[in-house]
């Protein structure tokens, strides 16, 4: 299984960015899939989690209003706009997959993982 994140920069304040990620080896569809992402020195924390159709979403308190995570199971692709970046969301940005439909804001319930994508965003 590979999970591959891009899109990753650096941007100002204000502006935006989308993060994609690109998975295989594995029946896309049968995976809920979530963004996290984990600042210097702080633990990695949830972002934004999407179900296996698709059909519900659910974000971080801290990004609500600003992120939307979508999916394409026909090109086994999970999306991230973000829009109205502040310098808090500087973090790596990992993508993840879940082989549960639920708790998809738990990193404990993820069982595969990209490596990763650099976003900064400067004041």
């Amino acid at each position: 299984v590979q999970l591959q994140a891009f899109g990753g920069g650096l941007v100002q304040a204000g502006g935006s960015l989308r993060l994609s990620c690109a998975a295989s080896g594995l029946t896309f569809s049968w995976y809920g899939m979530g963004w996290f992402r984990q600042a210097p020195v702080k633990e990695r924390e949830f972002v934004a989690a999407i179900s296996k159709s698709g059909s519900r979403t659910y974000y971080a308190d801290s990004v609500k209003g600003r992120f939307t995570i979508s999916r394409d199971n026909a090109k086994n692709t999970v999306l991230l706009q973000m829009n109205s970046l502040k310098p808090e969301d500087t973090a790596v940005y990992y993508c993840a997959a879940s082989g549960l439909d639920y708790g998809l804001n738990s990193r404990l319930n993820y069982n595969y993982w990209g490596q990763g994508t650099l976003v900064t965003v400067s004041s």
